[in-house]
């Protein structure tokens, strides 16, 4: 199963790798997307290349699904490599130069990330790669899923230097501390370097609602609630005024 990530430090089991090929003349460049591309576990890095030349050289040669591609080097452009390619892999350009951003679209490029590139601007566009793939493997898990055989979804969440893994069905509340989350189960608590609005793309909708701007609960772990807090564990949690008419709705219309 194959749910949108983040895009950084979670995501779900059960998923394809993305064959990733990096292609920049500047090192640094090089070093700043692979950086980036190692905080999703969903992507594999098949090769860097520092030209075109050699992008294509191993495009004949292996398969991969996705180029972040440098539009301006010597030689070979990338633009003109992808006019190259029968069946091109989908592709992000990468570039300092905003005059190339049309023919980029032209070439039915997934995104065009301007240099220096921003770590929330790359969130976006692996945002749309992963919409790309969510609807392809989706249908491949539901194909794969024996009739009645109820399938347990889990999250892996970074904490500290290890991939933890989670069964979603054991969270009751997720806090945003920051630039961090805090995630409650009932033995224990996780910390992860990770905005609360990201896992909350990633929990299951109907399983999960949004209370607080720093507060996601499981509707199932709920124990009580009136109008201004849920408690859980045992423990009272704000339920926030811009969230308040949604979250009374959800819970008297949840099972």
């Amino acid at each position: 199963m194959y749910i949108r990530s983040d895009r950084g430090e979670i995501h779900f089991e059960h998923m394809i790798k993305i064959r990733t090929l990096i292609v920049d003349d500047e090192p640094y460049a090089t070093e700043v997307i692979e950086k980036y591309v190692q905080n999703f576990p969903e992507m594999e890095i098949v090769a860097k290349c520092n030209n075109a030349i050699q992008a294509f050289q191993l495009l004949q040669q292996d398969k991969i699904d996705l180029i972040f591609l440098d539009v301006k080097m010597p030689g070979l452009t990338g633009t003109d490599l992808i006019r190259s390619l029968k069946n091109p892999p989908k592709v992000i350009f990468t570039t300092a130069h905003q005059d190339y951003a049309l023919e980029g679209f032209d070439l039915n490029a997934v995104d065009y990330l301007l240099k220096p590139i921003p770590f929330d601007r790359f969130l976006k566009a692996m945002d749309k790669v992963f919409e790309f793939y969510k609807i392809s493997t989706s249908k491949l898990s539901i194909a794969q899923q024996p009739a009645g055989q109820k399938t347990d979804v889990f999250l892996y969440l970074r904490v500290e230097r290890k991939m933890v893994k989670v069964n979603v069905a054991d969270i009751y509340w997720a806090e945003s501390l920051k630039d961090y989350i805090k995630v409650v189960l009932k033995d224990r608590v996780l910390i992860s370097k990770q905005k609360i609005s990201l896992l909350e793309e990633l929990l299951p909708e109907e399983k999960f609602v949004r209370i607080h701007r720093s507060f996601i609960v499981a509707i199932n772990k709920i124990e009580s609630y009136h109008s201004y807090s849920i408690e859980v564990l045992g423990k009272e949690l704000p339920i926030g005024r811009n969230y308040k008419a949604e979250c009374h709705k959800r819970l008297r219309t949840s099972p």
